[in-house]
């Protein structure tokens, strides 16, 4: 028996943990026994990332050029290095033949692939999701609905390892829908708060726009390509010899995007996840930070060898990105709420990855997502432990003075602002700058974008690091150093978080700091030191072309992108550090423009008019057609 073979169990299991405490749980409700609770839920996700920790280390040493003899359940790719399991059938539809004439079949199987590129992913989901279960003990204790809590985070676990599993799209969309199902479930927690049972509708129906677009985009896979198995559309796509006229990889590639757009919070469906932050702070965490919204970055570069060969999908989505980082770290500048901030700060860097990807760097765009997940999960874990500290205040205006009292939550909140910032040698540098750089270098690349489109999405990238960096100190000055604004009520309970808490964030903190030198610039040691590009090289259908640049100009993008980060911490020392009037004498200068920016350029209100509303008014036209004709007649 291989590790392969339990591969299956890492998506089990959780949702095993899920099930039991769904249909038990209550009856260990009271505190004095809910150590059952926790029981089920940390053994179940530490079994699935033993397991997961299994399995990478088992393809990581795996002999790919002289293969053992394994049992027929599990192939080999040695080509893409992945390792297949089939767990069985699960849909037999027959088969046709496709457009282009290729023959075509409907046949998906329960099939789990492990590669370079779902190892990454698989450990940062088993793993963040880990230690997010045990802040969560601490952090939920109190509150009601305790099983239910635990049960919602498991069965998402199960889910967002499904999605990160499977060789098949259709599998993979069970695990896209299944999330989607968990983060409305768990943004609505609180759900006798109508702003909390509201946020999870809206994240809800804005996720369901966007999942017509990823059904549409397999339909058409499925029709053009005549088969759903994500390793064989790369493969057909990339071959040549398909007869599969190019707009029809485009316009698949543009519907898969359109999923990602939703799941992922780019313009325009990005408008879910800031109301998100209605949910406990470790579901913040967990989902909207460091795993589920990553999914739409993935699923492009799971299709890479589909999106190599449509240098327009690949420009949408490059440009899509970029705007989305700018516009939503604009945003970012003047908010109020800590989880806002964060929240806006996350659909920004979800736009560096999918910059990332859309310019053909897809080793680059996962690597951004694999130390986002570190420092996001941290940052976002630690406005957790503030608000814990300061009884549910979440108005970074109402605190202040906050370094001295909580130190454990604020040096681990530093880490992560400084990681966010680019600042070297943290592992935010070395992502969002690999980025930047191949962004710059676009021309040359697989999308072939012209000089001036490369040229543009870097500046969009550059002014974003620097916003970036400027919003992110604030948040951090105003809750921890300035003045002391915080409520007499508030101080009364002020106490640092428990360990279960802050050991959590120091192992993220940790994260933060190290995670990065897995994927040193080539530029300071030579292509063969950047061990994550070599390990992610094997799962490209087409190789990333690079053209020849100066080491000058490659210098001068990387200490560009850190002057930047630096003025915009500066900057927001200058304002922030100290008490001071100028923050609101530049507001006042700039009303228009600040007002703008703190009603987030009334999106919501644009979405309101012209879909929300006449979307009621035709619900209740054909409401009174149902009650008074229909109904009226029988």
């Amino acid at each position: 028996m291989t590790p392969l073979s339990f591969i299956f169990l890492i998506p089990v299991l959780p949702l095993l943990g899920a099930f039991l405490n769904g249909v038990i749980g209550y009856r260990f409700e009271e505190h004095s026994k809910r150590k059952v609770i926790n029981f089920i839920a940390l053994s179940s996700t530490f079994l699935s990332l033993l397991i997961a920790l299994w399995n990478i280390s088992y393809l990581m040493t795996f002999p790919f050029e002289n293969p053992p003899q394994l049992p027929p359940s599990i192939s080999v790719d040695a080509e893409h290095h992945a390792l297949s399991y089939n767990l069985g059938e699960w849909i037999n539809g027959g088969s046709f033949t496709t457009p282009s004439g290729n023959d075509g079949v409907f046949n998906v199987s329960w099939l789990f692939v492990l590669d370079p590129l779902s190892a990454v992913m698989l450990f940062v989901v088993a793993f963040v999701g880990f230690l997010i279960h045990i802040y969560s003990v601490g952090y939920m204790s109190h509150d009601s609905g305790y099983f239910r809590y635990f049960s919602y985070l498991n069965l998402f676990m199960a889910m967002m390892l499904t999605l990160v599993l499977g060789g098949n799209y259709l599998m993979m969309f069970v695990g896209w829908e299944g999330v989607g199902l968990c983060s409305y479930l768990l943004i609505g927690f609180y759900y006798s708060k109508d702003y909390c049972a509201d946020a999870g509708k809206k994240a809800f129906l804005t996720n369901r726009v966007g999942d017509m677009g990823f059904a549409a985009g397999l339909i058409l896979i499925l029709y053009y390509f005549g088969t759903l198995d994500i390793a064989k559309v790369n493969e057909i796509a990339v071959s040549g010899d398909h007869n599969i006229p190019s707009y029809i990889i485009t316009a698949a590639g543009l519907l898969l995007f359109v999923g990602a757009t939703g799941k992922s919070a780019q313009i325009p469906l990005y408008v879910w996840l800031p109301d998100a932050m209605a949910g406990p702070t470790p579901v913040s965490a967990l989902i909207h930070a460091a795993t589920m919204v990553t999914s739409g970055v993935y699923l492009i570069a799971r299709s890479n060898g589909l999106y190599s060969m449509s240098p327009t999908a690949l420009g949408v989505v490059a440009g899509v990105g970029a705007l989305t980082a700018l516009f939503a770290a604009s945003i970012g500048l003047v908010q109020n709420d800590i989880k806002k901030v964060l929240a806006y700060s996350t659909v920004s860097q979800l736009g560096y990855m999918f910059l990332g990807v859309g310019v053909g760097a897809y080793a680059a765009g996962i690597f951004h997502l694999y130390t986002h997940a570190f420092f996001k999960a941290l940052l976002f874990l630690g406005s957790g432990a503030v608000i814990h500290a300061l009884s549910g205040e979440q108005d970074i205006r109402k605190m202040g003075q906050l370094f001295n009292k909580i130190p454990h939550t604020a040096k681990t909140f530093m880490i992560g602002c400084i990681t966010i910032a680019g600042i070297p040698p943290l592992a935010g540098f070395f992502s969002k700058d690999e980025i930047l750089w191949q962004a710059l270098v676009s021309d040359k690349g697989v999308g072939k974008f012209s000089p001036f489109y490369a040229q543009l999405l870097f500046f969009l990238g550059v002014i974003t690091a620097m916003m970036t960096a400027f919003y992110m100190f604030r948040l951090f000055y105003l809750t921890f150093f300035n003045s002391d604004r915080v409520e007499e009520h508030a101080k009364e309970h002020l106490h640092e978080s428990p360990k279960v808490m802050t050991t959590p964030l120091w192992i993220l903190a940790a994260g933060s700091i190290v995670a990065g030198y897995v994927g040193l610039p080539k530029l300071w040691f030579g292509e063969k030191v950047n061990l994550w590009e070599n390990f992610l090289r094997s799962t490209l259908y087409k190789e990333v072309e690079e053209g020849h640049f100066s080491h000058a100009l490659e210098w001068g993008a990387m200490v560009l992108s850190i002057v930047v980060a630096l003025i915009g911490m500066f900057i927001a020392a200058k304002l922030y550090r100290e008490e001071k009037e100028t923050p609101k004498i530049v507001a006042e200068k700039v009303k228009p423009l600040y007002t703008l920016l703190l009603n987030k350029y009334y999106v919501d209100e644009i979405y309101h008019l012209i879909a929300i509303k006449p979307l009621i008014k035709i619900s209740e036209a054909f409401s009174w057609f149902d009650k008074w004709i229909v109904d009226g007649v029988v």
